[in-house]
C-alpha cells in the first residue's frame, strides 16, 4: 500500500513540474518577457565583432495585461523597467527586473513612451566582445 502511495505521489509531483515548465510566460511580467527576448537576442547576434541584431518586441506583455500605451527605460545601471497606462493615462502597473543585464551592456539610458502596441525595437551590436545597446526606439 505505501508503493502505490509513493508513487502516485511522485506521478503526481512530476505532472506538476510538467504543467508549469510548459506554461511558458504565465508567471512571468512584461518587463521579464522583455529581458528573455533580450537574452534570446543577444543568442541570435553571433559571435562576430560589429554583428548586429534587431530586436523587436511586438508587444510588452501578453493580452490584457498592458493594452494601453507603455514606457520602457532601458537603464545603463542594468535596471529594465516598464510602466503600463490606461486610456486617460494613469499607471495600472509598473514592472522592473536586471535579468537581461548578464547578457547586453547598456552604455546609455533609454527612456521611450510607446503608444498601445507599438513595437518596442532594441539594436544590438557585437563590441569587444559583448553584446551592446546601440540604440532603442
Amino acid at each position: 500500500m505505501q508503493k502505490i502511495q509513493t508513487v502516485k505521489s511522485v506521478a503526481w509531483l512530476l505532472a506538476c513540474i510538467f504543467l508549469l515548465a510548459n506554461c511558458g510566460d504565465a508567471f512571468t511580467d512584461p518587463a521579464t518577457r522583455i529581458a528573455y527576448d533580450i537574452e534570446s537576442a543577444s543568442r541570435h547576434l553571433g559571435n562576430s565583432e560589429h554583428a548586429s541584431y534587431s530586436l523587436q518586441h511586438q508587444t510588452p506583455s501578453k493580452s490584457g495585461e498592458c493594452d494601453g500605451s507603455y514606457k520602457v527605460q532601458l537603464d545603463k545601471v542594468g535596471a529594465l523597467i516598464i510602466w503600463c497606462y490606461d486610456g486617460a493615462g494613469n499607471v495600472v502597473s509598473s514592472h522592473s527586473t536586471s535579468y537581461h543585464a548578464r547578457f547586453i551592456d547598456t552604455p546609455q539610458t533609454y527612456l521611450l513612451d510607446k503608444a498601445a502596441g507599438e513595437t518596442l525595437v532594441i539594436e544590438l551590436e557585437r563590441s569587444n566582445g559583448q553584446a551592446v545597446v546601440v540604440d532603442a526606439r
